[in-house]
């Protein structure tokens, strides 16, 4: 395919997005403080339901989602339905957690995940401890996003505009307006970037099952495969490296992973009930994947020879797709990109400079507010665009690898939610077992007997952290019972 329009109509996607994102701000640009840390990190606890519903949706619903997940049915067949029922838990955990975070933050004034712990556990050592093992989670989140919008530029103009290129342009124009707007940026933009995946996904999926089969119905797809290609349907797959242990714990480590960005989305809603609302329609976005994971099929027998497994749906489309519809997927695909790597971002500079620099430094509130902005630039371009330019792995393994890293923070969480004897240094144990552990088997022993790092480090973490907190002082009862009156009101007497 020659034709400019695909690029030119991802190109204009990319300024639409850095209008929107500058625009954010809007007729509060007079009178809200972007260096405070509740307008810039939170937007001001101001989210009404449906830009937090899109919110939420769009930034879960990322390039894997467009790349990743076609990638991985292409290669690796039923394995990838993982992304469906991880997808899943999230608008369980939204509903259920997502209220008592809120109030957390309204009632103790906490903007980040990590403030929340250092609180329940008046520590802010354990505070910086969860921040800083988050953010490597986070951090491999970000990557993953910008390396499928390197991909997206990359295969739009037939490769003139190279990976390293592509990486550097997008993280420009998302610190743009992620250093103008904060969190009110992120939400406008996902809002925008959520209807058009929407849109695009089901209208480009539709298109190539009507090419591939001669009818709408996904059924045909499904029965060449069992007929040519019989072990895409099955576990281990087709590259016999997805038995049932690794898939089933990649689950497990993933449903217990609480990321950062999530937490700081609850707490930019506008009440606890609007956050019930989003959560509720949640699952009514989530449809999106299923389309571009039956592309992704449909490539096992089209696109036999593909050198490049998560740019099946991208390959697929520019041979047999419309010109503008191929436009439209890059700028869908860049959408589902930036609408994950933004948040990411956006909570790792928080973070570090709430959570870490300024206990550390001793600084003033309005000092820390301005470190988040200035930060995201060294985040960007230090350490996400070296890491995205290196491609490190699949999308979806790198997807993976990095949650494997944030569920060892579990123990703050149950801690916070569920068992009010949990210690500071019952947690502190916990995570620092569980971290090591996880580093072991990710990098010298990958993933032994088939089981996923992250859930390794969760066997010795949780033992651990329960041990220690039995055998340590707890936190005062005052901090654990104000806690409990949100998490569990009417358990509180009998938990503790």
């Amino acid at each position: 395919m020659n034709s400019p329009w695909p690029l030119l109509i991802t190109l204009t996607y990319v300024a639409i997005a850095m209008v929107i994102g500058l625009c954010a701000r809007g007729v509060r640009a007079n009178r809200a403080d972007m260096n405070s840390l509740e307008e810039w990190g939170v937007a001001g606890r101001s989210m009404g339901p449906i830009t937090l519903y899109l919110l939420i949706a769009a930034g879960s619903v990322s390039a894997y989602t467009f790349m990743g997940a076609p990638g991985w049915a292409y290669s690796k067949g039923v394995a990838v339905f993982y992304v469906a029922i991880y997808l899943a838990y999230l608008a369980l955990v939204a509903w259920y957690f997502g209220p008592k975070v809120w109030a957390f933050g309204e009632k103790f004034g906490h903007v980040t995940q990590a403030s929340a712990i250092a609180d329940r556990y008046q520590s802010p050592a354990l505070g910086a401890l969860a921040a800083l093992v988050m953010a490597i989670g986070s951090v491999a989140y970000a990557v993953l996003q910008t390396i499928g919008s390197a991909y997206i530029l990359f295969v739009m103009s037939g490769g003139l505009i190279p990976i390293w290129l592509g990486v550097v342009l997008v993280l420009v124009c998302i610190a743009v307006y992620l250093y103008a707007s904060g969190q009110r940026a992120i939400g406008r933009t996902n809002a925008f970037q959520g209807v058009l995946m929407l849109i695009v996904a089901w209208a480009v999926g539709l298109w190539a099952v009507h090419s591939a089969t001669g009818s709408l119905s996904f059924a045909g797809v499904f029965e060449r495969i069992q007929a040519d290609h019989g072990e895409f349907l099955t576990l281990p797959g087709a590259g016999g490296d997805m038995g049932f242990s690794f898939w089933t714990t990649s689950i497990i480590v993933s449903m217990f992973s609480f990321m950062p960005p999530v937490w700081t989305q609850w707490m930019s809603a506008s009440s606890a009930r609007t956050i019930r609302r989003s959560a509720t329609w949640l699952p009514t976005y989530y449809i999106v994947i299923l389309p571009m994971v039956v592309v992704g099929f449909i490539g096992i027998y089209s696109l036999p020879e593909l050198a490049r497994a998560d740019t099946v749906a991208l390959e697929y489309a520019m041979q047999h797709l419309p010109v503008v519809l191929v436009g439209l997927l890059g700028a869908g695909t860049l959408a589902a990109s930036m609408s994950s790597s933004e948040p990411f971002i956006h909570s790792i500079s928080l973070s570090l400079s709430k959570d870490v620099l300024q206990p550390m430094l001793k600084l003033t509130d309005g000092v820390t507010g301005k470190l988040a902005r200035v930060l995201i630039l060294p985040i960007m371009f230090l350490v996400v665009a070296p890491l995205a330019i290196a491609e490190p792995g699949s999308l979806v393994m790198i997807l993976l690898v990095g949650l494997g890293f944030a569920s060892q923070v579990l123990p703050a969480f149950i801690g916070m939610f569920f068992w009010p004897r949990a210690s500071r240094l019952g947690v502190m144990a916990g995570i620092v077992a569980g971290f090591l552990m996880t580093v072991s088997f990710t990098t010298l022993w990958p993933h032994p007997l088939g089981i996923h790092a992250g859930f390794w480090g969760l066997m010795i973490n949780l033992p651990v952290f329960v041990i220690v907190s039995l055998i340590t002082p707890a936190t005062q009862a005052a901090v654990v019972e104000r806690f409990f009156r949100i998490s569990a009101p009417r358990g509180f007497t009998r938990l503790y």
